[in-house]
């Protein structure tokens, strides 16, 4: 039978380089759990409780820190431990993860940039002095819990980290509000305020294409302009002469038409090429024509 532990972790502020914060997190996580003592006595297995038995750390044999360095200009510029802003900018990013004892675990490379050997060795130089410098942190830091915690039954965790009267902070101390004579008070700063400026009841503003503010005005919706007035005036008359012209030309293919029943006679014909027919008029006894 083995133990299976699952590590969980939940990103309260991202402000670039989360593979780096997330490994240091997780590996101090690890290092401070303790699981409870268990005893085999052939077939037989006894898990103690807390109480029973003061629960064992995890055989951790080395922490590897991952180091990240963010490249600009194609690999001219290098960073280490880049920010959100600086990683939308970044040309490529190199990921190095390294114990203390300065053995590398692992390499992940991402970007659009190839890297030379010398650029690699100079990253893992500068790994090999950050992964020291923040292993040592992590081992003070687990030193102080044991010595708070666990020996002198004090608390040290991360709410009493978290240091009083910073505007970053969430902690802060309460304080007593006094509210005797408020009334009083109240009365008095408004007696020592400045009247109110004049306050008008029908504001209007003057500008072309607004409305009043308050009681209103008459809507303008439905008036023409005098440009809109001249146009339709102009279109009115010209209709009317278009009217008195088709009247015109209507009396005269009357009077046209009256004529040649009267005097001419009708004329059939089929083509400008045929023989063209001349009807002369007749009088047919009992029918009127």
């Amino acid at each position: 039978q083995v133990w299976q532990i699952r590590l969980d972790m939940h990103l309260l502020n991202h402000d670039g380089n989360i593979t780096d914060a997330a490994s240091i997190a997780g590996i101090v996580a690890l290092c401070h759990f303790r699981r409870p003592d268990v005893s085999v006595q052939g077939e037989e297995v006894t898990v103690y409780t807390p109480e029973e038995r003061d629960p064992v750390p995890l055989s951790i044999h080395h922490m590897p820190i991952c180091v990240s360095f963010a490249f600009f200009h194609q690999g001219t510029y290098l960073l280490v431990d880049p920010t959100e802003r600086e990683e939308r900018v970044m040309d490529g990013l190199l990921v190095i993860a390294m114990n203390k004892h300065q053995e590398i675990c692992t390499i992940q490379s991402s970007g659009v940039i190839t890297l030379l050997q010398d650029q690699i060795l100079r990253c893992s130089q500068i790994t090999a002095v950050k992964v020291a410098e923040i292993t040592e942190l992590i081992q003070k830091a687990l030193e102080n819990d044991q010595k708070a915690s666990r020996k002198e039954g004090g608390k040290f965790g991360f709410a009493e980290s978290i240091p009083n009267q910073r505007i970053t902070a969430f902690k802060m101390d309460s304080a007593a509000v006094d509210t005797t004579d408020v009334e009083e008070q109240a009365g008095e700063i408004i007696a020592k305020a400045d009247p109110p400026a004049e306050v008008f009841a029908n504001p209007v503003l003057h500008t072309p294409g607004t409305a009043q503010i308050g009681e209103g005005v008459e809507s303008s919706w439905g008036d023409l302009e005098e440009s809109e007035k001249e146009e339709a005036a102009d279109e009115e008359g010209e209709s009317e002469a278009a009217a008195l012209e088709c009247e015109k030309v209507e009396t005269e293919d009357t009077s046209t038409l009256k004529e040649s029943k009267s005097s001419e006679p009708i004329v059939l014909s089929d083509s400008e090429e045929e023989e063209v027919v001349i009807l002369e008029p007749q009088e047919v006894p009992g029918k009127t024509r």
